[in-house]
């Protein structure tokens, strides 16, 4: 992409696969410490950001690597190694300020839903079934395909982000991606909502999906059999809703 070869981009990718495996060691340990069931977890919402933004890290940078270092290596023509470093960070933070911002929304539902578990518990396999239906309806939408090419083939956007100006401008190319990247994946992110914010297999599950819809030639595809398959789970919790343990009190797998 871009005239960079695999080569040229391999070692960066490492380097940011290596951060995120860092982010997945701090979450796991996380984990531990913190509360199951409905609800923000006992979290205020800037620890819950805190921690959102970590996870985000964790599951998101092994996808968002390539793109990165395109744009740093390529279009906005970095030479010097020191530079990179730079501009890749300066990338990854607008990026996550993106998920920070939809992580704050995430904060709100998942207030409202403890709320609403605790003062109606019989609905819990209502509102689980239909948190997944949510989820398999936008992956058939028009804008999760239309977000999904935009973060399978941003060349196009490459060179829009090329007439950006000023210090910020790796920043806002950042905040820009990540915001395509929020609108092509928060369909799958609300699943935590049902099954535990804080539910490593979970996480690694959908961060592998979302890594499979993103580099996969046919991601696109795939990402229309995610959708069919989270309809079947959605009819699946309504028998056994002891599968939402993001709306219940039980402790979760591993803890």
């Amino acid at each position: 992409m871009a005239g960079l070869s695999l080569r040229q981009l391999l070692p960066g990718w490492i380097g940011l696969c290596l951060l995120a495996a860092i982010a997945w060691t701090a979450t796991i340990r996380w984990t531990n410490t913190m509360n199951s069931g409905p609800g923000t977890m006992g979290l205020s919402l800037g620890g819950f950001l805190a921690v959102w933004v970590v996870m985000m890290a964790a599951m998101m940078l092994p996808s968002v690597a390539p793109m990165a270092l395109v744009w740093i290596r390529s279009v906005s023509a970095r030479s010097r190694a020191r530079d990179r470093a730079i501009g890749t960070t300066s990338f990854l933070a607008g990026y996550l300020v993106a998920w920070t911002a939809f992580g704050a929304v995430v904060y709100v539902a998942l207030w409202e839903v403890g709320r609403l578990v605790t003062n109606s518990p019989g609905a819990v396999r209502w509102m689980g079934a239909g948190i997944f239906a949510a989820a398999g309806v936008y992956q058939l939408t028009a804008w999760k395909g239309r977000c999904l090419r935009h973060c399978r083939t941003p060349l196009g956007s490459l060179f829009h982000y090329a007439s950006y100006r000023g210090p910020a401008r790796d920043l806002r190319v950042g905040v820009h991606h990540g915001l395509y990247c929020v609108g092509c994946c928060w369909g799958l992110m609300i699943v935590l909502i049902a099954v535990g914010a804080m539910n490593i297999a979970v996480m690694v599950a959908l961060s592998g999906v979302i890594l499979i819809e993103k580099v996969w030639r046919h991601g696109e595809g795939f990402s229309r059999v995610v959708g069919v398959t989270m309809f079947s789970l959605a009819a699946l919790v309504l028998f056994f809703p002891s599968l939402l343990i993001g709306l219940t009190t039980q402790p979760m797998p591993g803890m």
